[in-house]
């Protein structure tokens, strides 16, 4: 074989393969798939997606923007005294709660003059009746108010739910809440209609619960209502999520309060320890500790022994008390 036909047959083995280069191998390694792909990313987004994407983060942002206000709302707003009575659900003034304590001080200043003659223990209860007893009046009022509302708010979100779903408006089904509730669910949902009637929108009214209730999920549903009147939604399906929040948390209470019972009985006990033993040493041999109360020096230890056990009752009262 001579020179010339080896060169000839060298230039068609590279022709042929330069052919199969530029048009089969792109089609083997994916490059065009490749270049389709970049293109149909780099494309731009139509104009009905662009909007679409537009709409969702104002959604977002003014979610976010209502969420921040109600927090820095809850943040600011310290409970005075006479928040604290409305709270305890008492018509009372702060001038009349003065008045009530200022008696009860008195009440218990005499008491302690009658029974024991000593001026610093007479002072001690006064001041124990007078600014201790009324304060814990209203926060047993308090709870017991909260607790009630509690137990209604569910069926309460349960009825507006169904009043939505049955094509009622938002306002309306407030109203029948309002009017077949038991108290007091039935009384602050009077006050929501109250403040929107005077021109109030009425997120900002359901917000408001919440400073008349300081409850978490009376603060979750003015969220819940405050973030539908300013961005739209399915109110109706947020409500009834949010029924069956509040009723897991309902259970979720009751089984910590069922788990802590021991705890809670074992403190007890130990709380009430010292007190029966020296009622039981005062009714076996009065003379023995009454000097606790007609010596100075055992007024000094009285009051000192008191102390301590306050503390003591204040620590475990807080080790077995569960939040969440």
């Amino acid at each position: 074989m001579n020179m010339q036909t080896l060169a000839l047959g060298f230039l068609a083995a590279t022709a042929v393969g330069g052919i199969a280069w530029v048009f089969v191998y792109p089609l083997l390694s994916g490059e065009r798939q490749a270049v389709a792909r970049r293109e149909q990313v780099a494309k731009p987004e139509p104009a009905a997606r662009r909007a679409d994407n537009k709409v969702q983060k104002t959604r977002r942002e003014q979610v976010e923007g209502s969420l921040k206000e109600i927090e820095a709302r809850a943040r600011e707003n310290k409970a005075t005294l006479s928040t604290r009575i409305t709270q305890a659900g008492l018509g009372w003034t702060t001038q009349k709660f003065w008045t009530i304590s200022g008696v009860l001080g008195m009440i218990g200043f005499a008491a302690a003059l009658v029974i024991s003659g000593s001026l610093p223990g007479a002072v001690g209860l006064a001041f124990a009746f007078g600014f201790g007893v009324p304060r814990w009046l209203l926060s047993f009022l308090k709870k017991r108010r909260e607790k009630a509302f509690l137990a209604a708010l569910p069926d309460a979100v349960d009825v507006i739910v169904r009043g939505i779903k049955a094509g009622l408006p938002l306002f309306e089904s407030v109203k029948v809440v309002a009017a077949d509730s038991p108290e007091p669910l039935r009384s602050e949902f009077l006050a929501i209609i109250e403040t929107q009637a005077i021109g109030m929108p009425l997120g900002e009214a359901c917000s408001r619960l919440y400073d008349r209730m300081p409850l978490p999920e009376a603060n979750f549903f003015g969220i819940v209502i405050s973030i539908q009147q300013k961005s739209g939604g399915n109110l109706s399906e947020a409500l009834g999520n949010l029924s069956k929040v509040l009723r897991d948390r309902k259970k979720m209470k009751e089984k910590i309060q069922a788990m802590s019972m021991e705890a809670k009985a074992s403190a007890g006990i130990i709380g009430a320890l010292p007190p029966s033993v020296m009622f039981f040493v005062y009714l076996s041999t009065p003379d023995y500790i009454s000097l606790l109360w007609t010596d100075k020096l055992g007024n000094l230890l009285l009051a000192a022994s008191g102390f301590w056990m306050a503390c003591g009752v204040f620590i475990m009262r807080k080790m077995i008390n569960f939040d969440f």
